[in-house]
């Protein structure tokens, strides 16, 4: 399978080449959850794949508990279906606890971690509390030892999920942290389904090798489990075998690609070793920081060709190249729906800028 096979096979199972009728919760599922290290990124991300998406259909969600942020896949923050979160965290556990292992393990000296993190699960479970207010109760308990550290301790050491309003649309509030489980209202999977997992991923983003599993979920050594599973296989043009679910849908390649807006951090850009299906030779992924829903990244026929950033009423699109009269056109009408989405009113425009 060739580059743009891969590229227009990944955009058909995101909802990108067509936009879906799905209600949300079934996108959140089929996704296996969204980026959310940016809280507001994931209505931008379901904007762009649903057909009529309003903000409140997601924000419901997270305000009901039937979705939750928390940290996930790669060890960054994640949105995910309440009962993706059961199943998913404990497989993901070993991956959000070697996290701690840089920075912030180095600074924790002597204390013993298994107490820490008991401590600390009390904390939260009996309210709760800001990254602040964790590390206060834990620098009463520990005075020796560097408070900030420990707070850090915790939440990667105990599953943890961020309480609305954080994430909500038209409110604002910090990240603050209680148990997963007590905020869910029930345990956490204890004999989660890893071989499930991988195909829900290639149905998501297949055809993949196994190099690309472990990217997009930050586990390792995934090759004895996904060989014995019976999928099918391709061969990609670097010689590497592709693996695939038998459903998996293959579009032709020649399909056409709108014009897509992203949000920062968006999983299409992330979930690969070999992001060659999307990114340009030589393009790295932007790390933008901020809330969400103000900049992200632009495909153009199917692939990362542009930055955006909404600055007040204005979208502002900056090329990575030159765009022929009918791609900037596709944009601009693009543009257009995502900011009457985000609300910048009727004096809103799409200006696109100098290339870059």
């Amino acid at each position: 399978m060739n580059v743009r096979a891969l590229n227009r096979a990944l955009l058909a199972r995101q909802h990108l080449l067509e936009r879906s009728s799905l209600p949300v919760p079934a996108m959140l599922g089929h996704l296996v959850g969204m980026q959310g290290q940016a809280p507001l990124a994931p209505y931008v991300g379901l904007w762009t794949r649903l057909a009529r998406f309003r903000p409140e259909d997601l924000a419901s969600l997270l305000t009901g508990r039937q979705a939750v942020r928390g940290l996930l896949m790669r060890g960054t923050v994640h949105l995910v279906l309440a009962e993706d979160a059961r199943v998913l965290r404990p497989l993901i556990q070993r991956v959000v606890a070697n996290g701690y292992t840089g920075h912030f393990g180095r600074r924790i000296g002597d204390a013993d971690l298994g107490a820490v993190a008991r401590f600390g699960r009390v904390l939260l479970h009996e309210r709760p509390r800001t990254r602040r207010q964790l590390q206060d109760a834990l620098a009463a308990r520990w005075p020796e030892h560097d408070a900030e550290a420990l707070s850090y301790a915790v939440s990667y050491l105990v599953p943890t999920a961020q309480v609305t309003p954080r994430g909500v649309w038209g409110s604002t509030g910090p990240a603050t942290l209680t148990t997963l489980d007590g905020w869910l209202g029930g345990p956490l999977d204890c004999r989660p389904s890893l071989e499930d997992v991988v195909r829900r991923y290639l149905r998501a983003f297949g055809p993949a090798t196994i190099a690309d599993v472990q990217a997009w979920s930050g586990l390792t050594k995934l090759r004895e489990v996904v060989e014995p599973m019976g999928l099918r296989t391709f061969r990609a043009e670097t010689g590497e075998v592709l693996y695939d679910v038998d459903d998996g849908v293959l579009p032709d390649p020649d399909t056409p690609a709108p014009a897509r807006f992203l949000p920062e951090y968006d999983n299409v850009l992330l979930s690969h070793a070999d992001r060659a299906r999307v990114l340009p030779p030589g393009r790295r992924v932007p790390l933008p920081p901020g809330n969400g829903a103000s900049r992200g990244t632009l495909l153009v026929d199917g692939f990362y060709r542009a930055d955006w950033r909404r600055s007040g009423t204005v979208l502002e699109v900056t090329p990575h190249g030159r765009l022929t009269a009918g791609e900037r056109a596709e944009i601009e009408a693009e543009g257009a729906r995502l900011l009457q989405f985000l609300g910048a009113g009727e004096q809103s425009a799409v200006a696109l800028v100098s290339g870059k």
